[in-house]
């Protein structure tokens, strides 16, 4: 079983394609964390701009605002749940060496800036997608498509 969690996503247009390729994917949940905008606002209602991307994934993969990430990352430690962060870091493993086993939740963050050190100190993995041309990153919605599909070998 796989999750995502999403941190300091700022786009909320970046959250709706996640939302729709995680389904495609067959993510099992979605964790919200930081600032990233909830797929409703503090009074339940629909946020507009993340359905008009998601076409209605939002409605069917379970989610959960995280308030504080470390305690999320904490939580999911304790079960057992392999974390890979999907960030350029000094121990990063290409991606496509990463194959799943058990329970694990795939984490992407903030557009510019990436992952924190805190977060990437308590990951198991740290995957990292090569570049080949000038720009050093891919938008954080397609880096999340591509892991997901190789991790999961779909």
């Amino acid at each position: 079983m796989i999750s995502l969690i999403l941190y300091n996503i700022r786009s909320a247009g970046n959250v709706g394609s996640i939302f729709r390729t995680a389904d495609a994917a067959g993510v099992s949940r979605i964790f919200l964390a930081g600032y990233t905008p909830t797929p409703t606002d503090q009074f339940e209602r629909e946020r507009k701009d993340i359905a008009k991307v998601a076409l209605g994934a939002e409605k069917v993969i379970p989610w959960t605002f995280a308030p504080d990430i470390e305690v999320l990352l904490q939580e999911l430690k304790g079960k057992t749940t392999t974390l890979i962060a999907l960030e350029q870091d000094k121990r990063s493993v290409d991606y496509k060496t990463v194959s799943l086993s058990g329970d694990c939740a795939l984490i992407v963050g903030e557009e510019v800036h990436g992952l924190t050190q805190n977060i990437l100190d308590q990951c198991d993995i740290i995957a990292e997608i090569p570049m080949k041309g000038e720009k050093e990153s891919l938008n954080v919605s397609v880096a999340t498509g591509i892991a997901l599909f190789k991790i999961l070998n779909i």
